[in-house]
């Protein structure tokens, strides 16, 4: 009854009766007196508080963020969906909408349990055929044509029903239960109340009837009208072929069963945009709501525990309440009658509002499929063919007849949609939106005691549900993603727990005492001007940091900061961000407008580590094709420097990195402090997936007159572990005296997909451009200058 249409404006009363009518329904008619028998009173106490350890803080959650917002079409499916986005909100939203379309054929069956007596009294009465009799005992003869009466009551009243059903349900509720405290029973008069008897104590022996006196106003009439009641239970009890003992029941499957009790708190949610003040009124009613259910049911206890046997309680075939109660044998079947009723009819208001919202939502796979569950019918758009599926489902579990097994499944879903709204709640007090403003707060370990306990009980209630449950969530979510490509943006409230998350741990990294590291991890950065050009350089660093280090790429727009550069900056990072994608690399893109190279290395060489950790490897990039770019990283490398950073040269050739398997390091008498860096990000670099089966081969060459004493020195570091490297992949070279290095790395790497090498500031100094163009002919050349030497431990 969540989705009631009125042009007045409501107080708190119409959600406070909502909530409570819910929550005093058929289950506290028909399974509660179930509950006290099985595991006893204090165990009956246990599941009541264990059960509002999730519905408070859920009621908390939903008044918190129903007074941040008007709550739409689909209530909670609208709160979740616009929490965690149109992916994972519709894979939740349906699963809502199965509870609440499941719901409809549970109340529809409890209803027909309100016709037991009846016909119990005609079976005793009249001479039938077995046929009808067997045809009177099945609960879908009254679950069928009241499912299609109120199909019609939906499809021509739609929700105007209006509060003042509402207000009579509730009174007929009151008196029910007043019925049922003023009665009293032989039971109570001559063994009392035992809180911790259960059917499986040996003493606890089953009673033909109860008994019942009425405390006030009774006749002799009235008396003989219960026992004949009873008796008459029985004897159809008999009559179906019912005869075998009571077995008891786990205290979680107990649990599971009478959970559904405690829910509909959040059923005058759906009211928030009816009231007058939804600020006062809807924290006031659900919690009042919540709380007075609560309360209710710990007396319930109590009467049913001190007023029949646990067997009698236990018994399911019989209405133990109505035993109980004053006047109950007609009295009680009445409440049960009205609170299914309505329960049924707010439940079949509610599950086709959400259906339609999940359609209206573009969520199904065909725009057909969407457009047919959307449509509505006349001006309040009822959902007049959501209506029909649902109506189609819950026939599907009203003939199954199952009622136990329906509440568990109910509680399943239920379990799942509270924990979201509890989750929501707690991560909008950690994403600490600006425009997260409720008028009621709840307090965030409240919510996530709500949301923790929510899971775990699925998994304490039934494990093989549990399980099942997330599995059909999971599915749900995989066919909605693959469906709804364009939906899969993140949720501002995931992005807002990030940000903080993120903000967190990099405050705490900064301001902790760090143990100081004598293992080397790259925090690169690579700054390019030509990423659109070339993606020598992206794909370096995608390789550098895909599981060892930690990549930041900068594209560089020259220029002055002014409209026009922004926004051609927005649109050169949505391009990154998509090549980042595609490539499932784990690298963090940006851009940087700045009217001069030297500028822009300026504030790169400042950034700030993306990890937390400091940045200590820039990588730059030019085309030895043309290589117009190399003049303003040569005439940057002191400022470069001063920063104490090993620094990359990447030099791209149209013949890019090859086939990607074979890197080729070549070592001379000036590189060992280059050394370690230069075989560390081979081994980095052959690392990802896309270099899978590449090997490393390690060239040394010297003048020939100081070869034998250079390889005693390699040989050397390599036994004391300071080279990463075997010396079975060690090639040794004598170089002739009028021969250059650069042909000798020509010659033997022309084949190779990356060539590393070493080079050093002096030689930049004398030397200028032509250090790094010595190498026209062959492929890709990653120049390395290490800032210290790396030890390898």
């Amino acid at each position: 009854m969540t989705e009631l249409l009125q042009k007045k404006k409501f107080g708190t009363a119409p959600v406070f009766f909502t909530a409570i009518s819910t929550i005093l329904g058929a289950i506290m008619f028909l399974r509660f007196g179930f509950a006290v028998g099985n595991v006893g009173f204090l165990g009956t106490i246990a599941i009541i508080l264990i059960g509002h350890a999730v519905t408070l803080p859920t009621a908390m959650a939903i008044a918190e963020i129903a007074t941040n917002q008007k709550v739409e079409g689909g209530g909670e499916y609208y709160i979740i969906s616009r929490s965690f986005g149109l992916v994972i909100g519709p894979a939740i939203g349906i699963a809502l909408y199965l509870s609440q379309a499941i719901s409809v054929a549970f109340y529809i069956m409890a209803f027909a349990e309100a016709f037991t007596s009846l016909f119990d009294f005609l079976i005793s009465r009249f001479n039938m055929p077995s046929w009808l009799v067997w045809l009177l005992l099945q609960k879908q003869t009254i679950g069928i044509p009241a499912l299609l009466g109120l199909t019609y009551i939906m499809l021509t009243k739609g929700a105007n029903l209006g509060v003042k059903t509402l207000y009579i349900v509730v009174v007929i509720l009151g008196i029910s239960l007043v019925a049922f405290f003023l009665g009293t029973t032989d039971y109570n008069k001559k063994v009392g109340f035992s809180p911790a008897t259960t059917i499986s104590d040996p003493y606890s022996t089953p009673q033909e009837n109860l008994g019942n006196t009425a405390v006030f106003g009774s006749d002799s009439t009235d008396n003989e009208n219960q026992i004949n009641h009873n008796q008459t239970r029985q004897g159809s009890k008999n009559t179906s072929g019912d005869s075998s003992p009571l077995i008891p029941v786990g205290f979680f499957t107990v649990f599971a069963i009478i959970f559904p009790a405690f829910t509909g708190m959040t059923a005058g949610v759906g009211l928030s945009g009816d009231l007058e003040n939804p600020g006062r009124s809807i924290p006031l009613g659900t919690l009042s709501g919540t709380i007075a259910g609560m309360i209710v049911y710990i007396f319930l206890a109590y009467k049913l525990a001190s007023s029949a046997s646990p067997h009698e309680l236990a018994d399911t075939s019989r209405l133990v309440m109505s035993d109980i109660a004053w006047q109950g044998w007609w009295i009680i079947p009445l409440g049960l009658a009205a609170a299914t009723i309505s329960s049924a009819l707010g439940s079949i208001m509610v599950a086709p509002r959400t259906l339609q919202a999940i359609a209206k939502d573009q969520i199904f796979p065909t725009p057909k499929a969407n457009q047919w569950i959307s449509k509505g019918k006349g001006e309040s758009e009822e959902p007049f063919n959501a209506s029909i599926i649902t109506i189609v489902i819950a026939a599907v579990f009203i003939l199954a007849g199952a009622l136990d097994s329906v509440a568990q499944i109910i509680s399943m879903f239920f379990m799942v949609t509270y924990g979201s709204l509890c989750l929501i709640s707690f991560f909008n007090h950690f994403a600490a939106d600006p425009s997260y403003r409720p008028k009621f707060r709840s307090r965030w370990p409240i919510s996530l005691f709500g949301a923790i306990a929510c899971f775990g009980l699925m998994f304490f209630m039934n494990p093989g549900y549990a399980i099942l449950s997330i599995i059909l969530m999971v599915l749900l979510y995989l066919i909605i993603a693959w469906f709804n490509q364009d939906k899969k943006s993140m949720a501002v409230i995931f992005q807002g727990v990030i940000f903080q998350f993120s903000r967190q741990m990099q405050v705490f990294l900064q301001k902790a005492d760090k143990e100081k590291t004598e293992s080397w991890r790259p925090s690169a950065i690579a700054f390019s001007a030509s990423t659109f050009e070339r993606l020598g350089a992206f794909d370096l660093l995608r390789w550098i940091s895909q599981k060892y280090g930690f990549g930041t790429y900068i594209h560089q727009i020259e220029g002055y900061l002014s409209r026009e550069t922004n926004a051609v900056a927005k649109t050169s990072k949505e391009r990154l961000i998509k090549m980042a994608e595609l490539t499932e690399s784990k690298i963090y893109v940006d851009t940087l407008v700045s009217p001069s190279y030297t500028s822009s290395i300026a504030q790169v060489i400042q950034l700030p580590g993306i990890a937390g950790t400091e940045n200590n490897l820039l990588l730059f990039e030019f085309s030895k094709n043309n290589p117009s770019g190399l003049k303003n990283i040569i005439d940057n490398f002191k400022l470069i420097k001063s920063v104490d950073f090993d620094v990359l040269v990447l030099g791209t050739s149209e013949r890019a990195f090859g086939l990607k398997k074979q890197i080729h390091i070549w070592l001379t008498p000036n590189d060992y402090q280059n050394a370690n860096l230069m075989i560390l990000l081979a081994y980095i670099i052959i690392g990802h997936k896309e270099w899978k089966g590449a090997e490393i081969k390690l060239f040394a060459v010297y003048p020939k007159d100081s070869l034998e004493k250079e390889r005693t020195r390699l040989f050397h570091l390599i036994e004391m572990g300071q080279l990463p490297i075997s010396s079975n992949n060690v090639n040794l070279i004598a170089r002739d005296p009028d021969k250059k290095v650069e042909s000798v790395i020509t010659e033997k790497s022309k084949d190779s997909d990356l060539i590393i090498l070493g080079f050093h500031l002096d030689l930049i100094k004398h030397e200028g451009e032509e250090v790094f163009q010595k190498y026209r002919n062959v492929g890709n050349v990653l120049f390395v200058n290490a800032a210290d030497s790396i030890e390898i431990k």
